[in-house]
């Protein structure tokens, strides 16, 4: 679909104010294959009649594209990157997912999870496993980016994973009248009511207004906390790796000396680079903020070049 036919949705959108969703279809030869499965997993029926309460069928008898949106023709799609370091210069793997909406939420969310990974840390002589990224919050920021984006762009959802983020990039800006503010203190306005009609009943999501709350919930106690970007035509939802799985206060009760010898407690031991990622700075301050400690004999440097690393005295 070309620009131009972004352009004649927009000004038929903004003429009939009805959302995407709720509008008839142009492709009316329409398959459900997953979806009839999906709907079948979750004990729900997925009739003529219930498509008729659900309004995937119009007054008409219509398909409407809420419709089109569960179906094999669904045009939208989601594309995940894999970059290595921490910005966009270098590929490691990409992937895009096609289907109903219902296929590509599980399949993406298949693939982030096999890209969060587990670090481990010991607690006494206990080892406790902890993921880069907690699941709750990649399960929302997903679930946000499929029901609330807007589907009258035709292109794709991105998302990207950097060494210490993930970004989450829906097209379309907030609903107008609505701000940022509002949606963080709960307040929501769906672009797409169907569509997110349906993923309510099928438990996908358990009330309006409460995903984003609920990310940052996801993070509560964590030094960096997940950042929300709206812009005119896209919403980004940025998610920081959690360093280590250490659950650390960002509240500014802590200095950076004492967050490097707690994460050092925790870990048993770092190297230069995971203290930048802990403390959100560059070499040189971080350098800085290590050699005091060892100045101060508060810590020990082991190894040489590359494999150096630091630790508590014993």
């Amino acid at each position: 679909m070309t620009h131009y036919d972004d352009a004649i949705r927009n000004m038929l959108h903004e003429s009939d104010g009805a959302s995407f969703d709720k509008s008839r279809s142009v492709n009316q030869d329409l398959t459900f294959i997953f979806a009839e499965k999906y709907f079948a997993e979750n004990n729900l029926p997925f009739s003529y009649s219930n498509k008729r309460t659900l309004n995937l069928v119009d007054a008409d008898g219509y398909y409407t594209n809420a419709a089109l949106l569960l179906s094999e023709q669904c045009e939208h799609g989601i594309k995940c990157a894999v970059y290595e370091g921490t910005g966009k210069t270098k590929f490691k793997a990409r992937k895009e997912f096609y289907g109903s909406i219902l296929k590509q939420m599980d399949d993406v969310y298949e693939y982030l999870s096999l890209n969060n990974n587990l670090n481990s840390v010991f607690d006494g002589l206990k080892r406790v496993d902890h993921p880069d990224y907690p699941a709750y919050a990649l399960r929302e920021a997903l679930l946000n980016a499929v029901v609330h984006r807007d589907y009258d762009y035709s292109g794709s959802t991105l998302i990207s994973i950097f060494d210490n983020r993930i970004e989450f990039v829906s097209l379309g800006g907030l609903v107008k009248g609505i701000t940022i503010e509002d949606i963080m203190g709960g307040i929501s306005q769906t672009r797409n009511p169907l569509v997110a009609n349906v993923f309510f009943r099928l438990e996908l999501i358990e009330s309006y207004g409460t995903g984003i709350q609920r990310i940052m919930e996801s993070y509560e106690g964590c030094l960096h906390t997940p950042v929300f970007r709206p812009a005119p035509a896209s919403f980004v939802v940025t998610l920081p790796k959690m360093v280590n799985g250490v659950m650390l206060a960002g509240d500014g009760d802590f200095s950076k000396e004492e967050l490097i010898l707690r994460m050092i407690a925790a870990k048993g031991a770092i190297t230069r680079t995971e203290a930048e990622m802990l403390l959100g700075t560059t070499k040189n301050p971080t350098i800085i903020f290590l050699n005091r400690l060892l100045r101060d004999r508060k810590i020990i440097k082991i190894g040489s070049a590359r494999a150096v690393k630091y630790m508590l005295p014993k």
